[in-house]
């Protein structure tokens, strides 16, 4: 008998009917995005990590961390400065 298939999406869906993984799943995705979206900026402006870690009086591996979302905690602060230090807009929504 052939093994049945398991897609992402049906399993993810199902493993998000527990509300506490799924508040979690929910606090990662932002920060995920956030991330990516933020390493996109760079590159799509041609910026090293270094460069913006200059233009924000830091290192490259805090760019690093927060571009790999192992920095702990980003403040609204921290996102305003790297938006700016893209030539980017900053918009928080709350739904």
């Amino acid at each position: 008998m052939k093994p049945q298939r398991l897609f992402f999406d049906d399993w993810l869906k199902e493993q998000l009917k527990n509300t506490r993984l799924k508040k979690a799943y929910e606090e990662e995705d932002v920060r995920a995005r956030l991330a990516l979206r933020i390493a996109e900026l760079r590159q799509q402006k041609k910026i090293s990590q270094a460069q913006l870690a200059k233009k924000l009086h830091t290192t490259q591996q805090v760019i690093s961390d927060i571009e790999t979302f192992k920095h702990p905690n980003i403040t609204l602060l921290t996102l305003q400065r790297i938006a700016n230090a893209l030539d980017a807009h900053l918009f928080v929504s709350m739904r």
